[in-house]
């Protein structure tokens, strides 16, 4: 029978040395978690890796790991999965594993098409509206940082762990905490899944987009193309990301029972990579921990609001990420090395649906982000060409004052910035609230207020800002038979891991529903 155990090494300390050295019987091994433990660097505590291994002796076997899959009948008609992000390739990459294909439809582009549109938009503001980082192959995910954290519990998590492993993911994100496969890795794994799922039989359409469900009794039965083509389907899954804004407004129109979330805004604060790495590690910066990250909060004792850092990337860049001509929106991501000069992380205050905005018209929180989009877009406008990003100094900021002249000041954005008062951008109520738990992350951050931070904004497509209601069994809409909401727009997931397995969920009970399967 294997053994598991569990050992802390510094930072610096070789794992197989110590398994010779203590475990002389092992024949082989593997790692099923490894943590980094840097609390107390900046006091010269050293850090420590903690491990859990799987000891192999002589005459053993390692369990396998991996599921096996019964090849059931192709569905009557083939399920059909509108968008080709995190969600929607899972939700179709399950149904394959079990011989089921499935239509995706993407309204972007492929991967390393939809990069050079992107592209053109970051370095000249040309825009297009069907491919940018939120729409296209892999969704807006693909040009994040690449993190595979989530606080979800589900079986599922590990067999998206493991496809990411098998379409060319570093083999250690199927054991480590907080894996990260960072934009340039998961741009080809993404490349790679959507070729298998055509091998499978399935149908992946790039450059069409949804304009329409199909209903019949308050029941789905297909899908309208952009170039008028009909198709027809009893299961549609809708993997939209938290982004589309025309099929939010479309869905009410159907009255598909929904109902608004709470978000939340804000802006991107960006340091030298250089200065975090210090805070965080102290004198061991620099040397074999790679880029430091950090997670900060604070609850306001009088609004009871939250603000708090949100997908942090170290040794990244901040990129606009806007899926409109006339609005601004900033993101983060980081390639798998994370080696760029900047670190920078969403820092968000959190938007109360029917108190921040209106409780009255369903799509009030949509309007709401529009708003500042367009604001911080206009702001830019009037000072450059719309195409650079409203900043502003950390310092300047709690100083409430603010120097136009952007020259010497550098950044990762590859936009380049326009500098802006974020009191001019965003609401009243944000900026206080970021001000104030500013002051609290410095307490425990020392040197987080930095002359050398920016704050680059806005922040606002932290997640979806209503929830399309479905039932908790079947996943499927409360409202429409034959309609599945999937995954981050659909307000039931918060990153990709946690949108993935929402796919892979939804494939399940599919399953379940069209063929009574059960593994």
């Amino acid at each position: 029978m294997t053994k598991k155990i569990q050992f802390t090494l510094d930072f610096n300390e070789d794992v197989e040395t110590y398994l010779e050295t203590h475990h002389p019987e092992m024949q082989d091994y593997r790692i099923l978690n490894q943590a980094l433990d840097a609390r107390g660097a900046q006091r010269g505590k050293v850090p420590r890796y903690t491990f859990n291994i799987e000891i192999l002796q002589a005459g053993e076997q390692f369990e396998a790991a991996r599921e096996s899959f019964k090849q059931l009948e192709k569905f009557k008609t083939p399920p059909i999965i509108i968008g080709g992000g995190p969600g929607g390739l899972f939700c179709a990459l399950r149904l394959a594993d079990y011989g089921v294909p499935s239509i995706v439809i993407e309204r972007g582009d492929r991967a390393h098409n939809r990069m050079l549109h992107i592209a053109r938009h970051w370095r000249y503001g040309e825009f297009n509206t069907e491919n940018n980082v939120c729409y296209g192959e892999g969704g807006a995910g693909l040009f994040s940082d690449g993190k595979l954290i989530t606080r979800i519990k589900s079986p599922f998590v590990q067999y998206v762990m493991n496809r990411f492993v098998d379409f060319g993911a570093p083999k250690e994100t199927a054991y480590i905490s907080n894996p990260h496969l960072g934009s340039n890795k998961i741009r080809g794994l993404i490349n790679k899944m959507t070729e298998y799922l055509v091998e499978k039989g399935c149908v992946v359409k790039y450059n069409t987009r949804v304009d329409r469900l199909l209903v019949k009794d308050n029941q789905v039965i297909g899908v309208e193309l952009n170039n008028g083509e009909k198709l027809y389907s009893d299961h549609v899954v809708l993997a939209t990301g938290h982004s589309a804004s025309e099929m939010y407004k479309h869905l009410q129109d159907l009255n598909v029972e929904m109902k608004q979330k709470d978000f939340a805004i804000g802006v991107r604060i960006e340091h030298p990579r250089e200065v975090i790495d210090s805070i965080q590690y102290g004198k061991f910066a620099g040397l074999e921990l790679g880029a430091a990250r950090y997670r900060l909060s604070y609850e306001d004792p009088k609004s009871k609001k939250g603000t708090y850092s949100f997908c942090m990337c170290p040794g990244g860049y901040v990129l606009s990420s806007g899926t409109e001509a006339n609005g601004i929106v900033v993101n983060g991501m980081s390639n798998y090395a994370r080696n760029s000069r900047w670190s920078n992380a969403a820092l968000v205050v959190s938007v109360r649906a029917g108190i921040d905005f209106s409780s009255e018209k369903l799509l009030a929180g949509l309007d709401f982000q529009h708003k500042i989009e367009q604001r911080a877009y206009n702001a830019s406008m009037a000072k450059a060409s719309g195409r650079e990003l409203p900043a502003q100094t950390l310092k300047e900021f709690m100083d409430h004052s603010l120097n136009p002249d952007a020259t010497g000041i550098k950044t990762s954005t590859p936009s380049g910035i326009v500098k802006t008062e974020m009191r001019d951008v965003l609401p009243d109520f944000v900026t206080k609230h970021l001000e104030n738990a500013l002051v609290k992350f410095e307490e425990n951050l020392k040197g987080f207020i930095s002359d050398k931070a920016l704050l680059i904004a806005p922040e606002t497509r932290t997640s979806a800002p209503v929830t399309i209601v479905r039932n908790k069994e079947t996943m499927e809409s409360t409202s429409h038979k034959g309609l599945y909401p999937c995954g981050e727009g659909a307000g039931h997931a918060g990153g990709i891991t946690s949108a993935a397995v929402d796919g892979v969920k939804i494939a399940m009970s599919l399953l379940k529903t069209e063929k009574g399967f059960e593994p």
